[in-house]
C-alpha cells in the first residue's frame, strides 16, 4: 500500500483532439442525463471504463487516454456520431418548441430558486422528493423551452452517503465534490489582454462585521441554465467557507446563512448572470419552497435602493408580490424552518439590507396569528406574504395546506384562501426505462414514440407486456444482488459468508418496491406491524411475494434511523432474507432500475401527511401498479384499475390504533387481491418456496396486464412533468408575468398606486360594518326557483363602493348555521345613504330543498389583486 498522500487533489480536464472535441460540450450539457442516443455514444467509446465512470461523461473522457482519444479521433465512424450528437443538441437548443408558441403575455424569462436539485447522480445536490422535482422542472422546462433559470446552493459533500454498520444503524459519510470534476463551468468576468476572466464574486455582509462571499458555478440542464452558489472560496474565512458544505446539514445559523446566500445571494448572481449574458431579467420568480424566501428581500432592497426612482417599503412590497410564486411542499408545520425573531434581527443589523427597515422583514415571518407564535420567524409564511400567488403540489395537500395557513386569513373558509395546487409531475425521458421506449418505437415508430403516445399501450399484446415486465424484473434483482452483496461487505461479512446474494429475489415473484426518505410519517415499518403475516406472505407455497426496500433517514433523525434498523434486522433472518432485501444509498441511479423492476409500488404514510409522493408517478410510467394510501396525488388519481387504495382507519384512532388497522388493511390486500391478482388463476398447486412453478411462468394474468395497459395509458400523459409546466405557464407563470408588468410599468405607476390604496383600505377596515341585511320576495312557503332579493347596508367609513365587493353567499345551512356547498354572486351598489353608509342589493335564486340560508360579506376589491382574500380582510354580516 502506497504510504505517500497527496496535499492536495484536484481534477486536470481532458483536452480532446480537434474531431472529437464536441464531446466536451455533449459532457458537460446535462441533457445526456435524459437523452438516450448521447448516453449510448459515450458508451460505445469505451463500454468499460464507462461502467467503472459510473455512467459519467466527464469521468470516462478524464479515463480514456491520450492513445485511445487519439484512436477515436481517427476513426471516421466514430467522428460522425459524434459531429452528429452535437448537431442534434444545437437544434434541441435553438429550436422553438411548445413556449415559443405562446402570446405575449408569456414572461420572457422565470427564475426558479430552489435549495435542492435532483438531476443526476453525478451532481449530488439532492436529499430526497423536493429536490428531485426541482431537477424534473428544469429537464420539463429545458424539453418545453420554457425560458427558466434555476438558482441553488453547491453543497461540497453534496447531502451524504448511507451504509449500514454490522447491527444495521445507518451510518453518514461525506466525501468532498471537486467542482472541476463536475459537470460545470465556473461564472466569470470576460477575459481581458488574454488573461482568463476573474470568477463571479458575490458578497453578503454577515454580523460582528464579517463578510459572506461565494463564487457561482453554471450546470446547463438541456436549454436551462443552473446557477450554484458556492462559499467554499479563499476570500472566505474558515466558518463562511462552511456555509454551503452539505444539504441540511447544519442548523441554527448556519441553516440560516445557508437560506440567506440562496435568495438574497441568489438575486445577486442572477444580476450579475443577466449582465454577462444578456439574457433578459426574470419577469417571475418562482420560490420552490421556503428556504429560498429572502429572495424577495433582495428584491425590494433593490426597489427601494433604486439611484433614480426609489420606492417606500409598501411600494416595493407591492411591486415584488406581483411577480412572485410560492410553492409549498410540506403538509405538517414541523417541515418548515423557522428561526428566532433575535436570530433574524441580528443578521439583518449587519446591513444585509440597508435600505429595508428590520421590523417591515422581521413582520414578514411572524406568527401573528391565533395558535401562532410571535416570537419565531416562520420561513413558509414569509414566502407566503411576499408572493401573490401560492400553491401546494397536489389537489388534496391544496386542502391541507390552505387548511394549514388559515390564520394568515382569519375569518375566511377554508376554500378561499389563497393557495391554489399544481399536482407535481415526472419527467417521464429520465424515468422511463429503455427498454420501453425501445418497445414503443419498435411497435409504432419513432414518431409516437415522440409524441408520448401513451393510449398505443392498448395495442401491445398481453405477451409482449408480461414478457417485457419479466426482463424489468430480472434487470432489477441483478442490481440488487449486486448491491446487496457490496452493502453486506461494508458491514463487515466476508466473500465466504456472502453466498446466499446470488440467489436473492426471483425473476417470476411479484416484486414490491417502497423507496423514499425515512421521516417517522412515511411510516417505513408499517410492514412489519405483523412480523409473522409479512413472513407468511414472503413464503407463501402459491403466491409468494418479495419486497425490495431503500431510503435514508436525517442524520439526526434517531427515530427515523431505528426505523431502518428494525427493518434491517427482519432482512436478515436467514429464512426471509432471499425475499426481502434494504438497499442503503438510495439515489438515482438505484432509482433507475428500481422503479421498472417492481411489479407494485407501496405507499403508505400517514394521511394526509405526504404532500405529493412522486415516486409512485415513475413506477406507474414503466407499468408498475401503485399500492397506497390514498394521500397525495394518488389520492386525485386513483380510479380502481391502476392499482389499490389501502383504507385508512379514523382520524380519531390513536396511532398504535391506527397503524394496527392500515396494517391489517394492507396484508389483506396482498393475500386476497394483489398476489392472487399477479399469478392469475392457473398458478399450480405444487408450486414451493422458491417459487411460482414453470407452468406458471408461461401463464399471462390477462387482468393484471390490462391493469398494467390502463395505468401506461391513463397516468402515464396525466403524471408527466410536462403537464406540470403546462399547469405551472398557463396558470401560474403568465398571469404572475403580466401581473408584474403592469405592477413596474410607467416608473411603477400601479405599485404605487396599489400600495397607497392598500393603506387606505387597512386603515379603514376597521370601521367597515355591515349594519343590517334584509330579504324580499320569500313567500310564506318558498320553493326550489323562487328568486329573493337581498339589501344590504353597509358602513363604509372613507371608502368608496369602488373600493370593496359586497356579495351575498347562500347554501345549505347546518344546525350550526355554516353554510355548506356555497354559490356566491355580487351585490350591486344602489344608493348613497350618506354619511359613509351604502345599500347594495341584487337577487339569488334558492337553488335547493331543505335548510337554506345565506350571509352577506364584504371584501376590498381591486384590479391589482389576484383573489378577494388577498389582503385577508373581510367584514361579515
Amino acid at each position: 500500500m502506497a504510504l505517500v498522500k497527496a496535499i492536495r487533489r484536484f481534477t486536470v480536464r481532458t483536452v480532446l483532439p480537434e474531431p472529437i472535441r464536441p464531446l466536451a460540450r455533449l459532457a458537460t450539457n446535462l441533457r445526456w442525463s435524459w437523452h438516450r442516443p448521447t448516453r449510448e455514444l459515450f458508451a460505445s467509446l469505451n463500454p468499460a471504463l464507462w461502467e467503472a465512470s459510473q455512467h459519467d461523461p466527464i469521468a470516462l473522457l478524464g479515463s480514456i487516454s491520450r492513445e485511445q482519444l487519439q484512436d477515436l479521433a481517427n476513426d471516421g465512424e466514430v467522428v460522425e456520431r459524434v459531429q452528429h450528437a452535437a448537431a442534434d443538441l444545437d437544434r434541441y437548443l435553438s429550436e422553438p418548441r411548445w413556449y415559443q408558441g405562446l402570446g405575449e403575455d408569456a414572461p420572457a424569462c422565470i427564475a426558479y430558486f430552489s435549495p435542492e436539485f435532483g438531476i443526476t447522480e453525478v451532481l449530488p445536490q439532492y436529499s430526497g422528493g423536493l429536490g428531485i422535482l426541482a431537477g424534473d422542472h428544469l429537464k420539463a422546462a429545458s424539453d418545453l423551452g420554457v425560458p427558466l433559470i434555476g438558482v441553488g446552493l453547491l453543497y461540497q459533500a453534496g447531502y451524504f452517503k448511507q451504509s449500514l454498520s454490522r447491527d444495521a444503524w445507518q451510518q453518514e459519510t461525506y466525501p468532498v465534490l471537486d467542482p472541476d470534476g463536475l459537470p460545470l463551468t465556473l461564472l466569470r468576468h470576460p477575459a481581458k489582454d488574454g488573461a482568463q476572466g476573474k470568477p463571479v464574486h458575490i458578497s453578503l455582509p454577515l454580523p460582528n462585521g464579517r463578510e459572506l462571499h461565494a463564487h457561482v458555478w453554471r450546470a446547463d440542464v438541456g436549454r436551462v441554465p443552473l446557477l450554484l452558489l458556492d462559499s467554499n472560496v479563499p476570500s472566505n474565512d474558515e466558518a463562511a467557507r462552511g456555509i454551503t458544505d452539505r444539504l441540511y446539514g447544519g442548523g441554527g445559523d448556519h441553516r440560516l446563512q445557508q437560506e440567506l446566500l440562496l435568495g438574497m445571494g441568489g438575486v445577486k448572481a442572477l444580476r450579475v448572470y443577466q449582465e454577462l449574458t444578456g439574457t433578459p431579467a426574470p419577469e417571475v420568480f418562482h420560490t420552490n419552497e421556503g428556504h429560498a424566501g429572502f429572495l424577495g428581500i433582495e428584491r425590494i432592497q433593490e426597489a427601494m435602493s433604486d439611484a433614480n426612482s426609489p420606492l417606500s417599503w409598501d411600494e416595493a412590497l407591492a411591486a415584488g408580490r406581483a411577480s412572485t410564486v410560492f410553492t409549498t411542499h410540506t403538509p405538517v408545520p414541523a417541515g418548515i424552518d423557522r428561526f428566532e425573531t433575535v436570530q433574524i434581527k441580528h443578521f439583518f443589523e449587519a446591513g444585509l439590507a440597508p435600505a429595508v427597515p428590520t421590523d417591515r422583514i422581521l413582520d414578514l415571518g411572524r406568527e401573528n396569528f391565533d395558535g401562532g407564535n410571535p416570537s419565531v420567524f416562520n420561513m413558509a409564511v414569509m414566502g407566503l406574504r411576499l408572493a401573490q400567488r401560492a400553491n401546494g403540489v397536489a389537489k388534496l395537500h391544496g386542502v391541507v395546506s390552505r387548511e394549514m395557513f388559515a390564520g394568515l386569513w382569519p375569518g375566511f373558509d377554508h376554500s378561499e384562501i389563497p393557495i391554489t395546487s399544481v399536482t407535481n409531475g415526472v419527467h417521464v425521458p429520465t424515468w422511463v426505462d429503455p427498454r420501453i421506449s425501445t418497445l414503443a418505437r419498435n411497435q409504432f415508430g419513432a414518431e409516437a414514440e415522440a409524441l408520448g403516445r401513451w393510449d398505443l399501450a392498448y395495442n401491445v399484446s398481453d405477451e409482449d407486456v408480461w414478457a417485457l415486465r419479466r426482463e424489468l424484473r430480472a434487470q432489477l434483482i441483478e442490481d440488487v444482488r449486486r448491491r446487496l452483496r457490496a452493502s453486506w461487505k461494508k458491514r463487515g461479512a466476508a466473500d465466504a459468508e456472502l453466498g446466499w446474494t446470488d440467489s436473492v429475489l426471483d425473476p417470476d415473484v411479484l416484486t414490491i418496491g417502497f423507496a423514499r426518505r425515512v421521516p417517522t410519517y412515511k411510516r417505513l415499518t408499517l410492514m412489519l406491524r405483523d412480523p409473522a403475516r409479512l413472513k407468511a406472505l414472503l413464503l407463501d407455497p402459491k403466491h409468494p411475494i418479495q419486497l425490495v426496500i431503500a431510503g435514508k433517514s436525517h442524520p439526526a433523525d434517531d427515530a427515523g434511523k431505528k426505523m431502518i434498523q428494525d427493518l434491517v434486522k427482519f432482512t436478515d433472518d436467514p429464512q426471509v432474507r432471499h425475499r426481502i432485501v434494504f438497499l442503503p444509498n438510495y439515489d438515482i441511479a438505484m432509482a433507475r432500475t428500481l422503479f421498472p423492476g417492481c411489479d407494485v409500488w407501496l405507499n403508505n404514510p400517514l394521511r394526509p401527511l405526504e404532500a405529493c409522493g412522486t415516486s409512485g408517478m415513475k413506477a406507474a410510467i414503466n407499468g408498475s401498479l401503485n399500492l397506497s394510501v390514498l394521500d397525495g396525488w394518488w389520492d386525485e388519481m386513483y380510479d380502481g384499475e391502476n392499482g389499490w387504495a389501502i383504507p385508512t382507519a379514523n382520524n380519531n384512532a390513536s396511532s398504535e390504533e391506527r397503524d394496527d388497522i392500515e396494517a391489517s388493511a394492507l396484508y389483506e390486500l396482498l393475500e386476497t387481491q394483489v398476489a392472487p391478482r399477479f399469478y392469475g388463476t392457473t398458478v399450480a398447486q405444487g408450486a414451493g418456496a422458491a417459487g411460482p412453478s414453470e407452468s406458471s411462468r408461461e401463464t399471462v394474468p390477462t387482468h393484471w396486464v390490462s391493469m398494467i395497459k390502463h395505468t401506461l395509458a391513463n397516468l402515464g400523459p396525466a403524471v408527466s412533468a410536462e403537464r406540470m409546466l403546462h399547469d405551472y405557464v398557463n396558470n401560474l407563470y403568465c398571469p404572475a408575468a403580466v401581473s408584474g408588468r403592469r405592477a413596474v410599468a410607467e416608473s411603477f405607476k400601479e405599485a404605487k398606486e396599489l400600495a397607497a390604496w392598500t393603506t387606505k383600505v387597512r386603515n379603514a377596515w376597521p370601521e367597515v360594518v355591515v349594519e343590517h341585511v334584509d330579504s324580499v320576495g320569500v313567500s310564506e312557503e318558498p320553493q326550489v326557483g323562487d328568486s329573493l332579493q337581498v339589501n344590504a347596508y353597509v358602513a363604509l367609513n372613507n371608502l368608496t363602493p369602488d373600493d370593496v365587493s359586497v356579495e351575498v353567499a347562500f347554501g345549505r345551512a347546518e344546525d350550526t348555521d355554516e353554510l355548506e356547498d356555497i354559490v356566491v354572486a355580487e351585490l350591486d351598489s344602489l344608493e348613497d345613504l350618506g354619511g359613509g353608509r351604502h345599500l347594495f342589493s341584487g337577487s339569488l335564486v334558492i337553488n335547493r330543498s331543505g335548510s337554506f340560508g345565506y350571509t352577506v360579506r364584504v371584501f376590498p376589491k381591486h384590479s391589482a389583486l389576484a383573489s378577494k382574500a388577498e389582503l385577508g380582510l373581510i367584514a361579515n354580516a
